[in-house]
């Protein structure tokens, strides 16, 4: 089990854009296997690559109580099926203790590898939804917090830096 170093926000490296994987090879499933432990020590419910400094296009995410329904996507797209948005409160493991209503799109398809490269289509409603175009706009170097007000985003990057601050001096 490794535990991955979470990028927190305002790091730079969460803006880098994820490259597609060419080919998925064993170094990408220990690295999901990696992210995995990640992710549920956080504890959390989805985690991109790029949020650990890998920037290649790979999420994981478990949207079940007891871990029971691990997914992974690898190079995602997505097609919307419905144009209608629905407002979410979104959080973030990469901006730790905040949460905003987020505005989405609430039905689409997604399509992607999983572990082994094998291509698969999933219909996503709600939740599951919300989470992929979340973790999806981690690999494009966006985070939840460019979908609010310059004023709240700039109070959440003071905190989360005042918070980095304080850690380095006892560290």
């Amino acid at each position: 089990m490794a535990i991955l170093e979470i990028l927190e926000y305002p790091d730079p490296r969460l803006r880098t854009l994820a490259k597609p994987v060419e080919t998925v090879t064993d170094q990408h499933r220990q690295l999901i296997k990696d992210m995995f432990d990640t992710m549920y020590d956080a504890p959390g419910i989805g985690l991109a690559a790029t949020q650990v400094n890998v920037h290649e296009q790979i999420i994981v995410m478990d949207l079940s109580e007891d871990k029971s329904e691990p997914r992974v996507f690898i190079n995602p797209k997505l097609t919307i099926l419905d144009g209608e948005k629905e407002k979410m409160q979104e959080g973030c493991l990469s901006v730790p203790g905040f949460y905003e209503d987020v505005e989405r799109i609430e039905h689409c398809l997604i399509e992607a590898m999983d572990e082994n490269g094998k291509a698969f289509e999933l219909e996503a409603t709600g939740l599951l939804a919300v989470c992929i175009q979340h973790e999806m706009d981690h690999l494009n170097g966006k985070l939840f917090v460019d979908y609010l007000s310059n004023m709240k985003r700039d109070r959440i990057r003071k905190k989360l830096e005042k918070q980095h601050r304080l850690a380095a001096k006892q560290a």
